[in-house]
């Protein structure tokens, strides 16, 4: 009999995001799927389906955050089939899609639009069942908390209503040259079909306090995307275990969120693991969200190369501010993660660095 356990396995995702996690004790294993990558990084996202055991592919929950191509392209694809070829049994699927969003006034782009016909169509009875099928955010007088299975515990940490209004805002502007009607799922339904980049052949059926001045100068969190702003964010928490998963979230609104969680006098939240918000980007990182948290692990899922994330003063600062000893993970080695590697290695460095075996892409934490 083995104890709880708590993995977070970033899947080779190119430049985008695509977490399997999974948790649970010797007698069962249970997952949660977040995000599904850009489609050209489809193959490896849908072969770790494959590979779950024919009478175990239960999911517990699968999140898309956002609309942005990066993060929501592999799940459309992987929805594509009929649901009965679906690789995969999902218990729950939270996305913000239009019609959740009559009281918040938000959505968002044309694959936003795509994503909901599918779940519409295929798994309309899971989507967003946890929050009684309405929209994802952070309520004012609470953050929601979820209880999965076995006894996960999520923690809503993002978008909140303001930038959910906004994204309405973006997504009308966005979706007229697709001449698609705001919510007409039908409409979505018939371009998705039409849309061969989804359907290939006939298969588908339809310590804060060191960092430097010129630090602080580069670390703002002021991200313009509204995209971004409304990205689903949450504190995962299991046996002991924590993470936060951010996806693309404003600091802001997490900042804004953490504050609720901290107890007067305790000082910063204490939490294993951090999949650090838009892949490390500088615009997704502050002082101030250094200040809130106490972290050992800090995860960025890229290869750089389209955005040429992380950013080198975001993992500056993480390595100058982090109140423990911080450890790094990357998903890919690349001109763009590995300028810390040998660092790293030096005597009293105070960082260490983690990526993928030679030849291999992807990394597996366990918390």
């Amino acid at each position: 009999m083995t104890g709880p356990f708590f993995s977070i396995e970033m899947l080779p995702a190119k430049h985008g995001d695509a977490l399997w996690v999974e948790y649970g004790d010797g007698q069962r294993t249970r997952r949660i799927v977040i995000d599904g990558g850009p489609l050209h990084a489809f193959p490896a996202f849908q072969q770790r389906f494959h590979d779950l055991p024919t009478d175990d592919q239960r999911v517990e929950l699968l999140v898309i955050t956002h609309v942005d191509t990066d993060h929501i392209e592999g799940i459309i694809r992987l929805l594509a089939v009929e649901r009965t070829r679906w690789p995969f049994l999902p218990m729950d699927i939270w996305f913000n899609g239009y019609h959740h969003m009559a009281d918040e006034n938000t959505l968002g782009g044309r694959e936003g639009e795509f994503l909901s016909a599918l779940l519409q169509r295929r798994a309309d009875e899971e989507w967003n069942k946890a929050f009684n099928h309405k929209a994802i955010v952070v309520d004012k007088d609470r953050l929601p908390v979820v209880q999965l299975a076995g006894g996960m515990k999520l923690t809503l940490l993002s978008p909140d209503t303001g930038k959910l209004k906004k994204m309405r805002q973006n997504w009308e502007k966005g979706i007229k040259e697709w001449k698609m009607d705001p919510g007409d799922l039908e409409g979505a339904w018939k371009s998705l079909v039409e849309d061969n980049k989804f359907h290939p052949g006939a298969e588908l059926t339809l310590g804060p306090a060191d960092l430097s001045a010129k630090l602080l100068e580069q670390l703002k969190g002021i991200d313009s995307s509204t995209a971004n702003g409304s990205s689903i964010a949450f504190l995962a928490e299991y046996g002991g275990k924590s993470c936060l998963f951010l996806g693309d979230a404003h600091m802001s609104v997490v900042c804004a969120s953490l504050r609720r969680l901290l107890q007067p006098g305790k000082g910063p939240l204490q939490v294993d693991a951090v999949k650090m918000s838009h892949h490390g980007s500088h615009n997704n990182l502050t002082r101030g969200f250094l200040e809130l948290i106490d972290a050992k692990h800090f995860l960025f899922s890229t290869n750089g190369d389209k955005f040429k994330h992380p950013d080198h003063s975001a993992v500056e600062a993480v390595i100058a501010g982090a109140r423990s000893q911080a450890t790094l993970w990357f998903n890919y080695r690349s001109p763009y993660t590995t300028p810390w590697e040998s660092d790293s290695l030096k005597p009293g460095a105070g960082f260490s660095t983690r990526y993928p075996e030679a030849g291999q892409e992807g990394i597996k934490i366990a918390l």
